[in-house]
């Protein structure tokens, strides 16, 4: 969910089909350039309506490339490998976000609670100062803004671009976690009610939507 009045519509942006793995040795960028076809392509509309009823868990990409700190919502996050460890996110060239994280060498992706809520509302909506409330965020040792109030958050080194129709791709080595360790009662679902956007609207996950 980028940088958008319309969460609703932003989210649909950052749901992504297609996206391979990204290679960590080297730093690149690369663009994927779709291929003409005889065959009927789909509209935007019908994409989304194909998206609409698959959830997706919601986060807040930080960054700071030297010329303040940014953040976006976005619901493309997912995990590609554990060894090396590795992310993915896209973030559209219709955010006024994008161009710092395209620059920057480092991220922090926030993983988000319903607790939380208030954090991926205010990277979702456009026009505003995101840090206007010092009060909730700060710098990590290393720089980059971070929410504290996260239930989970990720430090990783940028390794990997690519462009993707109006969106860039971003391959992300994490560097260091903040999350509550196993066993830990904020650690099961029930407690942290993880945060999920489904059609257009956001959501809680816990002990009422399990269906074993």
């Amino acid at each position: 969910m980028n940088d958008a009045q319309n969460p609703a519509a932003a989210a649909s942006d950052d749901e992504q089909t297609g996206i391979v793995r990204l290679p960590a040795e080297h730093e690149a960028e690369h663009s994927l350039i779709p291929h003409p076809s005889e065959e009927p392509g789909v509209t935007p509309d019908e994409f989304k309506a194909a998206f609409r009823n698959h959830p997706a868990g919601v986060a807040v990409i930080t960054a700071d490339a030297g010329d303040g700190p940014v953040a976006l919502t976005a619901t493309s996050v997912f995990s590609v490998s554990v060894a090396p460890p590795l992310l993915v996110f896209s973030v559209s060239e219709l955010s006024s976000s994008t161009p710092t994280i395209r620059r920057a060498d480092t991220v922090v992706v926030h993983l988000l609670g319903a607790a939380q809520l208030d954090i991926a509302k205010l990277g979702a909506t456009s026009g505003i100062d995101r840090f206007a409330d010092t009060s909730i965020w700060a710098r990590l040792p290393t720089g980059e803004p971070y929410f504290p109030a996260a239930h989970a958050w990720i430090r990783g080194r940028v390794v990997n671009k690519m462009e993707a129709g109006g969106s860039t791709v971003v391959a992300v080595q994490a560097l260091e976690t903040m999350a509550p360790p196993a066993g830990d009662h904020a650690a099961d679902a029930d407690e942290a009610e993880p945060l999920v956007y489904h059609n257009r609207t956001w959501h809680r996950l816990g002990a009422h939507s399990k269906i074993d």
